[in-house]
């Protein structure tokens, strides 16, 4: 492998965006080679050594990689592509990072910069089509100027609100030659991405929380984020305060603390939803306020008066009007909250959620993971999972019905142990995700829980986990059906399945072919122990599970419904 003098020395710029990830710490990437990033990858051939390459089968395929990567690890993503369909590909994983603020950052090649607007072989524009939904993108077309860009791309992607930035770089750029030298981006002039922390918006917040009789945590992904789990825990606990997840917050808070009453939203817990309508404060700590948690937004929460912790300024009264918005990072927030804050026994307010949980226990749980049907179900398959692994396996779904099953049934005992797609919704997220959460935490179990539609949209990454022999473990939950969308029309569109009963493949012998072990499952007596089996495989393995063809997801928020008016059945 290379070895000579970094600083000061004339490298090309291929090589210098190498040396530039290695300054960055960088130990992983994704991508997937061709013609405009060719001379990035033969630099890459050099230094094999202390750069690890996963050859993903598609392009999008390395964003959610780098997605899984990053939400586990708390580090940035790498994804590397070339020019055109290339780049293109990328765009749905970084779209869906930016929605669920993970950091990504993308790297592509480009044509040659005196082709450039001339519709060369492969070229796109890949600025322009990225720009509403990338944090920061720039294109590079000097190799000088490669070095910097990258540098101002990390400190963006991974500072205040995190999210994805694309780095276009032009092959004459790679080609050309340049002194390297790095330079650790630490400033922007008239980028704030830390917002300073008002005391009195602290003072006020305090105050209301102290006078409230029937508060109501509301806990979000920024939580994680900001790595507050520890202040969170401390406040719902000084002050006895609920506390609820949304979907992305999950793992946030211990979910066998008795403060913990569940999960919000569409497919979410009884209580948290129904009770949303009758807290007097409602202290909604990094999360915005997503559709999905608020229902109709004209029956959500009228009676309460608003904290809103948010490091973001654009997500206040963005959909919620805030009494309080206290702009800032969550945890130097909360550190700062917490000695304001006096104790308050709330037994009588805590009680109402447990009126809940029984209802919802009675009415939803028990049938869902006791059934009494021939068929198994979703909900069993998940409760025996979380049984199995203790609550202590990193999870990533995909997205539909499965997903939200998994949010309701896996209790998450870590913080960031918990992978999905929230914002976007990103059918094929799960299988390429739990690749990169592996590689970022190699001795830690991952399992990712798919559904038969959404597994088939990146089956084909099964041979990056074959080539690069990842330890993935996957449950499909077949029924044959994309399932939340079959669940709408059965509910809402007088059982008219238009398109969505599935014909499948032989999943199991689909992964032999790529040298994956694996089992099928459709009966109850063998459930246990086909789960166990797969847990404790030591290398890739996969077990579907055929489960109930018709099986619907409940508590729901209808669409149109305020939380309050969720139905159990």
């Amino acid at each position: 492998m290379k070895k000579h003098n970094k600083y000061n020395s004339e490298v090309t710029g291929a090589e210098a965006l190498i040396l530039a990830l290695l300054d960055e710490n960088v130990t992983d990437i994704f991508g997937y080679p061709g013609g405009a990033i060719m001379p990035v990858y033969d630099a890459l051939y050099d230094y094999m050594d202390k750069l690890n390459h996963y050859l993903v089968r598609h392009e999008q395929g390395a964003t959610h990689a780098a997605q899984g990567y990053s939400r586990v690890s708390k580090k940035p993503g790498v994804v590397l592509a070339t020019s055109g369909p290339g780049a293109t590909n990328l765009i749905t994983g970084i779209a869906d990072a930016q929605i669920d603020s993970t950091p990504l950052v993308c790297i592509t090649g480009q044509v040659a910069s005196h082709l450039l607007g001339t519709d060369a072989f492969q070229e796109t524009d890949v600025l322009g089509i990225s720009m509403p939904i990338t944090k920061w993108n720039i294109q590079v077309t000097k190799a000088e100027d490669i070095a910097p860009a990258i540098a101002k791309a990390f400190y963006i992607a991974t500072s205040g609100r995190p999210g994805p930035v694309l780095v276009d770089i032009t092959k004459d750029a790679q080609f050309g030659k340049t002194n390297y030298q790095y330079k650790k981006c630490e400033s922007i002039r008239s980028y704030v991405p830390y917002p300073k922390v008002n005391i009195e918006d602290i003072t006020m917040a305090a105050n209301l929380i102290n006078e409230a009789e029937r508060p109501f945590i509301l806990c979000g992904h920024g939580v994680l984020l900001s790595g507050a789990e520890k202040q969170l825990l401390e406040l719902a606990e000084k002050a006895n305060i609920p506390v609820a997840s949304t979907l992305l917050g999950l793992s946030t808070f211990p979910p066998e603390n008795p403060l913990y009453v569940g999960y919000l939203g569409m497919h979410g817990n009884y209580g948290p939803n129904l009770l949303t309508n009758e807290c007097d404060v409602l202290i909604a700590i990094g999360m915005r306020f997503d559709d999905r948690v608020t229902g109709n937004v004209s029956k959500y929460a009228k009676q309460a008066k608003v904290v809103h912790f948010e490091i973001d300024p654009s997500e206040v009264n963005k959909i919620i009007q805030a009494d309080i918005a206290v702009l800032g990072d969550a945890k130097e927030s909360l550190e700062l909250l917490l000695p304001k804050i006096k104790s308050k026994n709330r037994k009588e307010w805590l009680k109402r959620f447990e009126e809940c949980n029984v209802i919802e226990d009675e009415k939803v749980i028990r049938q869902a993971i006791n059934p009494d049907s021939e068929k198994l179900r979703m909900a069993e398959v998940i409760d025996k999972f979380h049984k199995i692994s203790e609550g202590d396996a990193i999870v990533v779904t995909d997205v539909g019905q499965h997903q939200m099953i998994t949010s309701r049934y896996y209790k998450f005992n870590q913080p960031n142990h918990f992978v999905t797609s929230g914002g976007l919704g990103t059918m094929g997220f799960g299988l390429p995700a739990a690749i990169g959460a592996k590689v970022a935490l190699p001795n830690k179990e991952v399992v990712t829980v798919l559904g038969d539609g959404g597994f088939q949209m990146t089956i084909q990454e099964l041979g990056t986990i074959m080539q690069s022999n990842i330890a993935v473990k996957i449950i499909v939950l077949n029924n044959n059906f994309l399932g939340m969308v079959r669940q709408w029309q059965q509910l809402f569109f007088d059982r008219r399945y238009s398109f969505t009963e599935m014909k499948n493949p032989d999943f199991i012998a689909v992964a032999a072919g790529y040298g994956i072990k694996g089992k099928k499952v459709t009966k109850r007596d063998d459930l246990y122990q086909a789960i166990k089996e797969m847990y404790e495989a030591k290398e890739a393995y996969l077990l579907e599970v055929v489960v109930e063809n018709e099986e619907n997801v409940f508590p729901m928020v209808t669409t149109g419904a305020g939380v309050s008016e969720i139905i159990l059945e």
